[in-house]
């Protein structure tokens, strides 16, 4: 698979990107394009990040995975406001990365810029096809859990 990948900021080749951390990660780490060091206050609303890159996936079969790094995420509560941002295979604007505090109190998060904050994790979409169910017909609770949910097997 080959993507596409356009430099919007100049900076991030000087910050060292594209690299992965390790020869096996999967993530793609993505830096903070920042002019000033940022100050994320606990539980403030997110902010949106701009990482200096698009990239052209361009084959439906494919998609983006934005995560937060999880040494930030675990120490600090430096996480994604949407939880995990996902990058269409059509979509070839700038990347932003929604960072938010997760924090109930204390230390606003500082942002360098350059900082890598998140990462980028490329892996294959399944788009199945589907079976229409009409209600009461047999077999449609085939599973044997029927509408059970949240905690119903008792685990």
């Amino acid at each position: 698979m080959t993507v596409g990948l356009r430099i919007l900021d100049a900076r991030v080749t000087g910050w060292g990107f594209p690299r992965w951390g390790s020869p096996g990660s999967a993530g793609l780490d993505l830096h903070a394009c920042l002019d000033a060091p940022l100050l994320l206050p606990p539980q403030a609303a997110a902010v949106l990040i701009p990482a200096g890159v698009s990239v052209r996936i361009g084959d439906p079969g494919w998609c983006g995975l934005v995560y937060p790094r999880s040494g930030r995420g675990h120490r600090d509560g430096l996480v994604l406001g949407n939880g995990t941002g996902v990058i269409d295979a059509d979509y070839e604007g700038p990347l932003l990365i929604s960072a938010w505090n997760r924090n109930p109190a204390g230390e606003a998060i500082r942002i360098e810029p350059g900082e890598r904050i998140a990462q980028i994790v490329f892996t294959r979409v399944v788009r199945p096809e589907f079976a229409l169910i009409e209600e009461g017909v047999e077999g449609d609770a085939a599973g044997g859990r029927g509408q059970g949910g949240f905690g119903s097997t008792g685990r």
